[in-house]
């Protein structure tokens, strides 16, 4: 009976692993398994005549700390997955009279719109006078995403 318990214990390691393999390497098309990918989120403000971009980012573990930022200046943080792929900050921005409040990271499973634009590794939110907008690293170009409330 004890040997009986031993080769259950190695086969769900055996196949927790076989799992998680896919993941391991530095595909970003794996969907399955543990995910080990470090993430990177920029806030970044590209505000014309010198506009002070206010930012205030935060998941639901951890609060950032609100950010005064000049033109031209960013400010990020990293990040790994959760175990549990349930992982989502998101970012209050304003400037003079106008707001916006946004996801800038969540995990996605079923399709890769953020994961394509942050190249799986790096998302960046851009804030421009007619709002926000996230980089769309393997093509060069800034995508409009938000607009700015009054």
């Amino acid at each position: 009976m004890r040997a009986f318990k031993g080769y259950v214990v190695f086969f769900v390691c055996a196949a927790i692993l076989a799992l998680s393999a896919p993941c391991l390497g530095n595909s970003h098309e794996n969907t399955v398994g543990i995910r080990f990918d470090r993430w990177h989120v920029h806030v970044v403000n590209n505000l014309s005549a010198g506009k002070t971009l206010f930012a205030h980012c935060k998941s639901k573990d951890d609060d950032l700390g609100e950010r005064n930022l000049a033109p031209g200046t960013e400010f990020n943080w990293s990040f790994k997955e959760d175990f549990f792929g349930s992982t989502l900050y998101w970012c209050y921005m304003s400037t003079g009279q106008k707001h916006a409040a946004l996801d800038v990271f969540w995990v996605e499973s079923d399709h890769s719109w953020l994961q394509y634009r942050c190249n799986w590794k790096d998302c960046i939110w851009i804030a421009k006078d007619d709002g926000i907008y996230i980089k769309i690293i393997p093509e060069n170009r800034d995508e409009f995403s938000h607009k700015w409330e009054v």
